[in-house]
């Protein structure tokens, strides 16, 4: 088993999902069960914060195009931050800074919300 934990914590009305490991498809249930706890919460403004992401497969990319559109219909988004160079790379390839605002800390993105 890879090793792969998703921390929550909350930052003003944004909660903030620290990606730790590898995120591939033996991984990938962590990460959905962290969106599913967000929309039972109410909470529908989310940052990811990969700053501790080693490795993202497509199936933990598949995650993010399959929660994206219902965060969005219940008004909210989710905002990517502080992706290392390998990991951004991944996510640039596939055309994700075209469906997601992608920053360099978290700190920014969460004031993405707030504009």
């Amino acid at each position: 088993m890879k090793n792969f934990s998703v921390r929550f914590h909350a930052t003003h009305a944004v909660t903030v999902l620290a990606l730790t490991g590898e995120l591939d498809a033996h991984t990938v249930s962590e990460l959905e069960a962290a969106f599913e706890k967000c929309r039972q919460d109410g909470n529908h403004q989310i940052v990811v914060n990969g700053a501790r992401l080693l490795y993202i497969s497509s199936a933990g990319l598949g995650v993010f195009l399959g929660q994206i559109d219902e965060i969005r219909e219940r008004g909210g988004d989710i905002k990517i931050a502080a992706l290392n160079p390998n990991v951004f790379n991944v996510f640039d390839l596939l055309g994700f800074p075209l469906l997601f605002n992608i920053v360099d800390t978290e700190e920014e993105a969460v004031t993405l919300f707030a504009s």
